[in-house]
């Protein structure tokens, strides 16, 4: 309390000599926030709700401050149409996958948290690979993430969540800079068939802002199977700078929340009919695309 009061007092102070604002109270106040929340859960012990993909709801809202300042204030997110989000019932979240590491996902989940009339969370499906790496998949299963299978998709729909997957997978977010804003194939089109056996509407969005965080111009193979990573990216600033090279970049961020795609009048059976599922997944690729092309042609530019 005391030292929010002497951060005010030296706040005013600042104004008064500099006639601008020097000290965001608003970023302190969000900060002790952060750390007083923090601090509270810690002490709740083992016994707090978890569901069994390990997802925590009250500690995931707990960074909701974080990912906001990230939002707004770093990557200065513009977000249209996510009431199209439906406010309750089970929804396909399909989107481009790009940027290296997957911040993509975490704005668009917090998009949808701090943006629709109806806050929810959304569960993303990850890769294999990262959940098996020690203390990131802790914390991806802790924020509500999955492993992207089929099994663990059809689950979470059935219980009437928002799913978010990334069709492009790992091939989106290891893609050269050179070929930015090309979706890669969305595979056989497995989404598809799985919304449609859950009856689940698809929802399309269109990133513009997440190829310029890390720009990927090579990618160094035998190091990345050394690890066991999908790729070893090589950008202006990794591995030469070292863990300053892994700050991404502020580019300037539009996320799209198409109209939905509705699979529901269509028989379950049809999820079998391979061609049906392709010239669906097809349209919602489309769709994708030309949001990318439509917004990034609202940008002034990579960082405005």
């Amino acid at each position: 309390m005391y030292a929010l009061q002497a951060a005010a007092s030296l706040s005013l102070r600042l104004r008064e000599l500099t006639g601008r604002e020097i000290i965001d109270m608003n970023r302190i106040v969000e900060v002790v926030q952060f750390i007083y929340q923090q601090r509270e859960l810690a002490r709740r012990g083992p016994n707090y709700a978890v569901d069994d993909f390990g997802f925590d709801p009250q500690w995931t809202e707990s960074f909701i401050g974080v990912f906001k300042a990230l939002y707004r204030d770093y990557w200065r997110v513009e977000t249209t149409g996510v009431e199209n989000v439906p406010a309750s019932g089970r929804a396909l979240l399909v989107g481009n996958h790009a940027g290296v590491l997957p911040w993509d996902g975490t704005m668009i989940k917090t998009a949808v948290f701090t943006e629709h009339p109806r806050p929810r969370h959304v569960r993303a499906l990850v890769a294999s690979q990262f959940m098996g790496m020690p203390v990131l998949s802790w914390f991806l299963r802790r924020t509500g993430q999955a492993v992207g299978h089929p099994d663990d998709t059809r689950r979470l729909l059935e219980r009437d969540e928002l799913v978010l997957v990334f069709p492009e997978g790992t091939r989106g977010t290891g893609k050269s800079f050179k070929d930015r804003y090309r979706l890669r194939r969305f595979g056989r089109g497995g989404f598809v068939a799985t919304a449609i056996r859950a009856q689940a509407p698809i929802i399309p969005i269109s990133v513009v802002g997440s190829e310029e965080i890390y720009p990927m111009v090579g990618d160094l193979g035998a190091v990345a199977r050394f690890f066991g990573l999908p790729y070893f990216p090589v950008t202006p600033f990794w591995p030469w700078l070292g863990p300053l090279g892994m700050i991404p970049l502020p580019s300037k961020w539009r996320i799209q929340f198409h109209a939905p795609v509705e699979v529901a009048d269509l028989p379950v059976k049809v999820a079998e009919d391979q061609h049906l599922v392709m010239a669906l997944a097809d349209e919602v690729r489309d769709t994708i695309q030309r949001g990318i092309y439509d917004n990034l042609k609202l940008r002034r530019g990579v960082f405005l």
